[in-house]
């Protein structure tokens, strides 16, 4: 049996986490990580892991490295490229961080957050195949290389595809995507799934439904937490309005089929569940507090983009978004967007990134 090896390129609470499932030498699986603020830490000592799933255990990745051009210099083809970062496009070429990477049949898979994160990585590696994951989790760091996973470890994986594709690349990522839930699932992610990839993006609107609603209402709030929010009866109706102008985009965008699909969350399921969880602070208002770029491009700005282009309308998104993109800049976190031509002189449409 051949030696699969996986890198994971931001090796923060998720993407330590799965890497720590992922890695498993028994079965030739070797699992090594790009740290960043991190690195001293899990070089000296490995992850210390604090798990509800799993208990608590030590994961020494395989090889730990400063950067992927660090990475690569051993010589070692990697299988899979797990990019588990923020995904900032607007600050960050993530592909171009990768490209030393990522060598002929190198599998890109983006554990992140957003819409329209696929599409640069697509134009960057045509070659590769490229995997889309959504995670359902709940963990920090909370120290340099302490993970603590409170609740949940679903992630849904499926193969992006676009129309050039080939049926022989299509089939490629696709056995590339079951081999990778089925190292998953041998390292007790059970909850691991495998979508195709048009039902993948309806799994990726309805993540976004949460990470849409609460991740800026936590900042805008002045700093409550989910279960806080909906607590609040303004807070709460606040909400579930947004929840529910997210729904109404996404079925108008896959009309063919009921939205949310049967299997995924409510707004009721989602409300109840996120009052139970009261352990953690939504990402985008620890990075606010922490004086770090939010992922507002991939959260708010590519929703409210690519709803425009269908037709549609999202009021309550696009007020968030324009009061936390003033927010940013003025505090020097994001860079103005150039301004759009004129009518007269350019088409005014704006880009998906």
């Amino acid at each position: 049996m051949s030696t699969t090896n996986i890198l994971i390129v931001g090796a923060g609470a998720v993407g330590a986490f799965y890497a720590s499932r992922l890695h498993q030498p028994q079965a030739k699986v070797l699992v090594s990580v790009v740290c960043r603020s991190n690195f001293a830490a899990v070089a000296a000592s490995g992850f210390r892991m604090r798990t509800r799933a799993f208990g608590d255990y030590e994961f020494h990745p395989h090889g730990v490295y400063k950067s992927c051009e660090a990475a690569v210099q051993e010589g070692t083809h990697y299988d899979y490229v797990v990019v588990a970062t923020k995904a900032l496009p607007d600050i960050d070429d993530e592909p171009a961080t990768i490209a030393p990477v990522v060598g002929r049949g190198t599998v890109v898979v983006l554990i992140q957050n957003g819409l329209g994160i696929e599409e640069p990585f697509r134009a960057r590696f045509p070659e590769n195949a490229i995997l889309s994951a959504v995670t359902v989790i709940s963990a920090a760091q909370t120290e340099p290389g302490v993970i603590v996973q409170h609740r949940w470890t679903r992630i849904s994986i499926g193969a992006y595809k676009t129309p050039t594709d080939t049926p022989s690349s299509i089939t490629a990522a696709e056995e590339a995507t079951r081999r990778l839930i089925s190292i998953f699932h041998a390292g007790g992610i059970a909850d691991a799934e495998h979508w195709d990839s048009d039902e993948l993006q309806r799994v990726r609107w309805h993540k976004i439904a949460i990470n849409a609603t609460f991740n800026p209402s936590a900042v805008l709030s002045g700093g409550c937490g989910n279960a806080e929010m909906l607590s609040d009866p303004l807070l709460k109706a606040h909400c579930v309005a947004c929840m529910e102008e997210v729904f109404a985009a996404a079925q108008r965008i896959f009309p063919d089929a009921p939205f949310p699909p049967p299997h995924l969350a409510s707004i009721d399921a989602i409300v109840a569940s996120s009052l139970r969880n009261t352990a953690s602070k939504p990402s985008m208002l620890l990075d606010w507090e922490a004086g770090r770029p939010m992922e507002l491009e991939v959260i708010l700005g590519n929703p409210i983009r690519i709803a425009k282009r269908h037709g549609i309308d999202m009021p309550r998104l696009a007020t968030m978004y324009a009061t936390l993109r003033s927010m940013a800049i003025r505090r020097g976190l994001q860079k103005p967007r150039e301004a759009k031509p004129s009518a007269k002189s350019s088409s005014t449409n704006e880009s998906s990134l």
